[in-house]
């Protein structure tokens, strides 16, 4: 495969080590297209960057064994590299304070500029709050939005799925390379949605999952989203640094409230009291962003008759020990593990840590 001649430069400029999206915005602004940088005197490129790496850029950037890797990455037709040049460069990012000058992708190119919504929250999700994040995304894809999240275990990974069940599917943003699949437990995921979405990152072939990249990638999550919804998350979760970033780049920020014993709740109630909206179902967030469609499946839910077990009023809907059931209900030791058993194998409750049980509405 033979490399175009603009994006050999673009390749050449963003390889080149040392030099990161501001830098490389900043010589765009100064000296044009990226071949214009590549041709323009040390002199010169020493107003914007350093000499030294003035000097790299001079001596023809990136070397032909980084290219090479791109090119051969290449060669699959799923793959592409889009540039600020490109007509398909996502629109929403460009209303961002700074969007990557270059992109990979893989999947359908076209989602980059669908109508985007973000899900996002616990990569140590419950039970509850995986069915909502993947019942949300679903109903939100088939009204039209397209579900962005970080591939992610937990929420993250339930809003996928709810996405590619939907009809306007998924967007991955990831903090490694493409040719890089973390975390490794979401590997099938990651090749459904490379096969049925679309996955996108602005860092290199190679570049591993190392914490510094993920506040740069959350930030194009939002920046690809016309809001955020935060599904559960505590007080010190990444997602709250996303809600943040979302915010500030003027996107709507939506938030699940929870039990006020859960910790992954306080995330969320956190964000409600500083302005978030609350939601209680895709409705509140589709009509809050104008986008209410006739499409949406009405509410057929019934009266299943599993649901008329003694134990589940006893349960409500925060955690409980058994210890405490007994005492709620009147039931002796064997009646509740029995009980437990049978509501957990029904999937109407979840097991916690601690001993603790919880219902799933």
């Amino acid at each position: 495969m033979v490399l175009d001649p603009d994006l050999e430069a673009w390749l050449r400029l963003s390889l080149l080590e040392g030099i990161g999206p501001q830098s490389l915005r900043k010589l765009l602004i100064a000296h044009g297209s990226p071949r214009d940088i590549l041709s323009a005197s040390v002199r010169d490129l020493s107003q914007t960057v350093p000499a030294k790496m003035a000097s790299a850029i001079r001596e023809g950037g990136a070397s032909n064994e980084q290219l090479e890797a791109v090119v051969q990455w290449l060669a699959d037709p799923a793959n592409h590299v889009i540039t600020f040049a490109d007509a398909d460069y996502p629109r929403a990012l460009l209303e961002i304070s700074d969007p990557p000058p270059l992109l990979y992708t893989k999947g359908r190119l076209e989602l980059l500029n669908h109508r985007g919504f973000a899900i996002v929250g616990s990569r140590n999700a419950t039970a509850q709050g995986a069915n909502n994040a993947e019942a949300f995304a679903e109903t939100l894809s088939d009204a039209g939005l397209t579900i962005i999240s970080g591939l992610a275990l937990g929420i993250d990974a339930a809003a996928h799925r709810g996405g590619l069940a939907g009809a306007a599917s998924t967007v991955a943003v990831v903090g490694t390379g493409l040719d890089v699949v973390y975390p490794a437990r979401n590997r099938e995921l990651a090749h459904r949605i490379a096969a049925e979405g679309l996955i996108i990152s602005e860092f290199a072939l190679g570049t591993p999952g190392i914490a510094a990249n993920f506040p740069r990638r959350n930030r194009l999550i939002c920046g690809l989203s016309r809001g955020v919804l935060v599904v559960e998350a505590a007080v010190s979760s990444g997602s709250l640094i996303t809600a943040r970033l979302a915010a500030e780049q003027g996107r709507d920020v939506f938030a699940i409230p929870g039990s006020i014993h859960s910790p992954l709740a306080k995330g969320c109630h956190a964000l409600i009291k500083q302005g978030a909206k609350l939601v209680e179902s895709a409705q509140d967030v589709l009509e809050e962003l104008g986008e209410l469609s006739s499409r949406l499946p009405q509410d057929s839910s019934v009266n299943d008759p599993v649901e008329e077990h003694p134990l589940l009023q006893h349960l409500g809907f925060d955690p409980v020990d058994t210890d405490t059931l007994q005492q709620r209900s009147g039931l002796d030791a064997a009646a509740i593990n029995s009980g437990l058993t049978d509501l957990e194998l029904t999937g109407l409750i979840e097991s916690l840590p601690g001993g603790r049980w919880q219902r799933i509405r």
